[in-house]
């Protein structure tokens, strides 16, 4: 059964090596640098460079509709042979938005809400990028039930950095 990792820039290596991941979804600043991950081969690394914001912020890349789509192609071009790592800058916000998006485009039968449970039992830290979700609500067609779900689980609890964590696809 096909999984999804989520983890901070802080221990990217480490949940590569450990889960044999065969692809990377990095979620950062533009400009900010991500080691290069040996065992990962270049096509199969994707690198969006969006700020953690949810509205415009002078000198920050505020997350497009474009950005989702290429997120979703590249989850969807993923073969789910072997794991896919998901990581930002602390593993709270981007990267938890991008597993939740990743877990509703690929059970697209899933309800959003129990989708949205499992996230936050497996990262009580996980705090979703709300305009992520809305994006990725509208080009999945979802009609506001992804914004919904996530708003429902709320806040995550307080952290610096996210602890490593895995999200199951069920039924994939």
């Amino acid at each position: 059964m096909p999984t999804l990792h989520v983890c901070p820039l802080s221990r990217l290596h480490d949940t590569v090596a450990e889960t044999r991941a065969s692809h990377v979804v990095s979620l950062m600043g533009v400009g900010a640098e991500v080691p290069r991950l040996t065992s990962i081969e270049a096509g199969r690394h994707l690198f969006i460079g969006v700020s953690d914001i949810v509205e415009p912020l002078e000198g920050h890349v505020l997350a497009g509709a474009e950005h989702m789509e290429q997120l979703l192609a590249f989850i969807g071009a993923w073969g789910r042979e072997s794991p896919l790592v998901l990581h930002c800058w602390a593993g709270i916000s981007r990267s938890t938005a991008a597993a939740y998006i990743a877990a509703c485009a690929l059970a697209p039968e899933q309800d959003e809400a129990s989708i949205a449970l499992s996230l936050r039992k497996a990262a009580p830290s996980a705090t979703p990028n709300a305009r992520f979700v809305a994006l990725a609500d509208d080009l999945l067609d979802r009609r506001g039930r992804m914004v919904d779900a996530i708003r429902s689980i709320g806040r995550g609890a307080d952290a610096m950095e996210g602890t490593p964590f895995m999200l199951q696809l069920s039924g994939s």
